[in-house]
């Protein structure tokens, strides 16, 4: 199994209004592609004493790396740019994968 993992940091006055949009636009697009098995929301805490970091953690599952592939190269791009084009620099975000062993 892989694990593509978007890590995303928020501006705090977006931070409501984008969960909202992930949740209830985008998680189900990428999904609708047909490629990930399950998609998870993960808030990254840095100090569990002080919960106000604006970062998240999405965690999309793929049964294979065909099917990242797959994605890469038909669904990705378009995807990303309606991030973009919605939130601009008020949601940065890298990139990582695990694979699971």
């Amino acid at each position: 199994m892989i694990v593509y993992n978007v890590t995303l940091a928020i501006q705090p006055d977006t931070e409501q209004e984008f969960m909202d949009w992930l949740r209830e636009i985008h998680l189900p697009e990428v999904l609708e592609t047909g490629l990930f098995l399950k998609a998870e929301i993960f808030k990254i805490i840095e100090n569990p004493d002080e919960r106000i970091h604006n970062s998240y953690a999405v965690q999309y599952q793929l049964e294979s790396w065909e099917n990242y592939i797959k994605y890469r190269d038909n669904h990705a791009a378009a995807l990303q740019a309606k991030t973009k084009e919605k939130y601009g620099d008020k949601v940065l975000s890298f990139r990582t994968f695990l694979e699971k062993l």
